[in-house]
């Protein structure tokens, strides 16, 4: 008999049902239910088996778990329902099971728009390997039809399901192939197809054998059907066209269209369709890294697979020096002399123990040192040494230094963290205060600490709060015994328990705080749930809440900016969370003894603005306003360094240069197509990213994006990103090539990274493509150019920008805004690396001269004149400099020149109706141009 168990719901379960699994909420901290299904019920650990049918007892529960979209990837997935399976289990407390749900394949279910219409109803069609983070098609195993007979019918009668490669799947399902040789069966790796008459042959069936398949994107044909053609070609015969015909497709057919008729019974059946499990699990992998001989082995593993990387590939091949002596065998790791022994106190005496422990307490005079895990495994170690080496106790010190030397490695390692500084722990706390308990995001905002540092950091920082905690519930308590003053269970409590399958996610109902939906902004509700973090209030409705909580998905209704409340005011999203709002860690109340006391307001959340260039949150003095115009960017992405000060003060340079007038009123960007308009001075709109902008070296503007995405523009100061300078070395074809965008022949375009499209980096800024930089792997340092190092990855930092159509590109990009380590932000990085001038070799007018020499260089090679090709560079026959504004003809030898002040010189004037500008070369003629 199925074993059977009844959750908290009353529902009953069993073994291969499909159930939501979730931890209580203070665990789980506001995220959505997981979706699992049971393999098997399990005992208390350590405890035997029950005696007897139905005597067994279960507190454990195997799983065998399913993944949402959103958990493997970035891409947004409007269907709530769609799953991705896992060969992938885990072992959790049986308690943990709320409610019975269903999933099935894609192909099982007739009427998917009904079935999505029900509730607790998921589907899924992939599967997702966490080890190698790869996603895999999931197809029936009755549709493998390309497999011999004994295999196929093994493969069919143990599993129901079969995962391969998008690639793979079409072979499969494909008719039985034989090779046309041995008419044997032919495998998928072993086998090469004719183009032309579709047979398929082994490649060592073949005269000569194949040594390996033809590359991607070229055909093979087979020798009668070669030499066949050959026979057409030398015949001259006419080729017909080819007639145009729909490729066959292994896919099922179409389901028809129009709204299906509902079939109470069918869905019913669907429901309780007969899964066939092999070994507790449906599936198994059958793709590119299979042998097919291995599925007859019920030993072989399932799991998804990858590319050996053994061989002569991947390894080097070292060559045997014989004449060579070996020198002495080098001490290896993993033997029994190279151990370093931790800890030997297990050998000791007691009588050695307890002399030990006294020799322990005098090593520190501070309590906190005796009770730390760090301190204390040191000591241990330093005692065991000390023992080992047949030293007394009184030889062990800790005072002396904070590090110890380590076997294998170099350097001593700390086996406790320095102190921390008063300026960061009120960093770390500010990072909690702003995001919670999301440690990346805080380590952050600190910069000076590893993310090991910050991990342990908020373990103890947590522990003192729980016990500061623990102090004022004890005290209050005390207080309300002398007092005589009974405890009364609060609301939530009572409320809580009638819903013991979700502990803690019940709320009492509305307050002054929360007075609507977080989603939907209803204020009518018979249950209210608590809500993730990042809404406007911190609960939902019912219907919200089950959504949320089973199916990862709200019916968000956005709240304008300019309608919230002044305290609601940086109510954003902030990266990690699901919805738009912020995430601030609620802070937890004490127990108060009077039933009647009001609760504590929650604390005010700290100002945050909106990036323009990213769309994410951050703390004002990172995110800087424009005091004129309300322009909002991160100032590290600007150029901009102000004090903490000035920040309410800050001003854009647009609005600087208003008032200062350095640069030209005109603020239109010199990178981007020149619009007529009729207003004489057109600013930036300063809702969008391209109101930065930085003054050029000619007193004009041009937009930071563009500056910095144009490979040929660099800066005078990249600290501060101004001066654009080599807006003139840009190629001329640029300047001429039409927008894909705007149609626009004028101004500079750039590339698509992904494919042959031009455009203007502000069309694309506002057409919502992708900008961001990659990092590049370099093989040979030296000669592949400077390289540098972001976030752990090192190599050449490129920048990149690729249409909306690439959103599946397998690049990874780094954010504008996005920052590592030192808090410096990747558009700093690359700028800092690539966009410097050379502003120590020559003064900036230098450095332009030197700019337009080779920009007119560049414009004479490409002139198609026989006279400037003939004489690249003029000399004066005269003074023999090669440096004139112009240079004319020599009135006496053919072929010789004179420079400007050699010919007016020796000339007494200048004829009737002749003026030089007659005399002027060709090259001149550019020069003026």
């Amino acid at each position: 008999m199925t074993a059977q168990v009844t959750l908290k719901s009353g529902e009953k379960v069993k073994i291969n049902d499909h159930v939501y699994c979730s931890p209580p909420w203070s665990v789980r901290d506001g995220t959505p239910y997981s979706v699992a299904r049971i393999m098997e019920f399990l005992p208390p650990e350590g405890a035997g088996k029950g005696k007897g049918k139905g005597k067994e007892i279960y507190t454990r529960v195997r799983l065998a778990w399913y993944y949402r979209p959103s958990d493997v990837s970035d891409r947004p997935v409007a269907d709530s329902r769609l799953l991705l399976a896992a060969i992938y289990s885990e072992i959790c407390d049986i308690n943990q099971l709320r409610s019975r749900c269903h999933v099935l394949h894609r192909d099982k279910i007739t009427d998917l728009a009904g079935w999505k219409k029900r509730p607790d109803r998921f589907y899924f069609n992939r599967l997702f390997d966490p080890y190698i983070k790869k996603e895999f098609d999931v197809i029936q195993a009755t549709d493998v039809r390309n497999l011999p007979e004994n295999i196929k019918q093994v493969l069919t009668s143990r599993y129901e399901y079969v995962v391969a490669e998008k690639d793979v799947v079409p072979d499969l399902t494909d008719t039985l192939r034989l090779c046309a040789t041995c008419s044997e069966w032919c495998a998928n790796p072993d086998t090469v197809g004719c183009d032309r008459c579709k047979n398929f042959f082994h490649m060592s069936c073949v005269q000569p054998p194949l040594l390996a398949k033809p590359s991607r994107g070229y055909g093979w044909t087979c020798a009668p059907c070669s030499k066949r053609h050959e026979e057409e070609v030398d015949k001259h015969d006419v080729r017909h066209p080819t007639p145009i015909t729909k490729p066959k497709s292994n896919a099922p057919a179409p389901r028809g269209r129009g709204r299906p008729r509902k079939d109470r019974s069918l869905a019913e059946k669907e429901e309780n369709v007969e899964i066939k499990y092999f070994k507790m699990w449906p599936f198994r992998y059958f793709g590119q890294y299979t042998v097919a001989e291995d599925t007859l082995d019920p030993d072989d593993l399932i799991f998804p697979r990858s590319a050996t990387r053994v061989g002569p590939k991947y390894q080097a091949t070292v060559p045997n020096t014989l004449d060579v002596p070996s020198p002495s065998d080098p001490e290896q790791r993993g033997g029994d002399y190279t151990v370093e022994v931790l800890s030997a106190i297990n050998t000791l005496t007691d009588e050695e123990i307890a002399e030990l422990e006294v020799w322990k307490v005098v090593l520190s005079r501070t309590q906190e040192k005796l009770h730390n895990v760090d301190w204390l495994t040191e000591a241990l170690r330093r005692f065991t040494q000390a023992h080992l080496l047949n030293r007394g106790w009184s030889t062990v010190d800790m005072s002396v230094t904070p590090t110890r030397p380590e076997k294998w490695k170099k350097g001593e390692t700390r086996h406790t963290d320095r102190e921390w500084t008063a300026e960061e722990v009120t960093a770390f706390e500010d990072g909690i205060y702003l995001y919670g308990a999301e440690l990346r995001a805080i380590h952050d905002e600190i910069g000076t600490r590893s993310m090991a540092e910050v991990v342990r950091f908020y373990g103890h920082w947590k522990n003192s709060r729980l016990k500061e905690e623990n102090a004022q519930i004890r005290a209050a308590r005390l207080k309300a015994k002398e007092e005589g003053i009974d405890e009364v269970p609060s609301a939530t409590a009572v409320v809580a328990d009638q819903f013991s399958d979700d502990e803690g996610s019940v709320m009492p109902g509305l307050s002054r705080h929360n007075n609507s939906c977080g989603a939907c902004r209803t204020r009518e509700s018979e249950n209210w749930w608590r809500a993730p973090k990042g809404l406007v209030t911190d609960i939902l409705c019912d219907t919200c809440g089950t959504n949320w909580r089973k199916y990862a998905d709200l019916n968000f209704r956005t709240v304008r900016e300019d309608a919230q409340p002044p305290s609601k005011k940086g109510s954003d999203k902030r990266e990690g969370t699901p919805l738009n709002g912020p995430s601030t860690k609620r802070v937890k109340t004490s127990t108060s003894a009077s039933v009647n006391a009001t609760p504590p307001p929650n604390a005010p959340m700290a100002p945050q603005l909106r990036c323009l260039a990213c769309q994410k949150n951050g703390p004002v003095g990172k995110v800087l306003r424009c005091n004129q115009c309300q322009f909002r960017v991160h100032a590290a992405s600007c150029g901009v360094h102000v004090d903490k000060s000035a920040v309410e003060s800050w001003m854009c340079d647009i609005c600087q240069n208003e008032e200062t007038l350095e640069s030209s009123m005109h603020t239109d960007c010199l990178l981007c197509p020149r619009r007529k308009s009729k207003k004489k001075v057109q600013f930036p709109n300063a809702d969008s990213f391209l109101r930065a902008s930085k003054p050029t070296e000619g007193q004009g503007w041009a937009h930071v994006l563009c500056a910095v995405f144009t490979p040929e523009i660099s800066f005078s100061d990249v600290s501060q990103l101004r001066l654009v300078e080599g807006i003139s070395t840009i190629p001329k074809q640029r300047w001429a090539s039409k927008c894909t965008i705007c149609g626009e022949t004028s101004g500079a375009v750039i590339r698509c990274s992904d494919c042959v499209r031009e455009y203007h980096s502000s069309c694309a800024w506002r057409k919502g493509h992708h900008f961001g930089f990659e990092i590049q792997p370099v093989r040979h340092p030296r000669r592949d150019g400077i390289i540098t190092t972001f976030k752990g990855e090192t190599g050449n930092m490129v920048p990149i920008v690729c249409c909306q159509e690439h959103e599946n590109s397998r690049r990874e990009l780094y954010d504008v805004c996005e920052t590592d380590e030192t808090g410096e932000t990747a558009l700093q990085v690359y700028c800092r690396v690539y966009k410097q001038a050379p502003v120590t070799q020559a003064h900036a007018l230098l450095r332009k001269a030197r700019r337009l020499d080779q920009t007119l260089n560049i414009r004479t090679d490409g002139t198609s004149s026989a006279d400037v090709s003939a004489e690249p560079t003029l000399q004066c026959d005269m003074c023999s400099t090669q440096y004139s504004p112009a240079f004319y003809p020599s009135e006496n030898y053919s072929g010789r020149w004179r420079c400007h002040k050699c010919h007016f010189e020796h000339r007494n004037g200048v004829g009737a109706g002749h003026s030089p500008d007659d005399s002027l070369s060709p090259l001149d003629d550019m020069m003026e141009s």
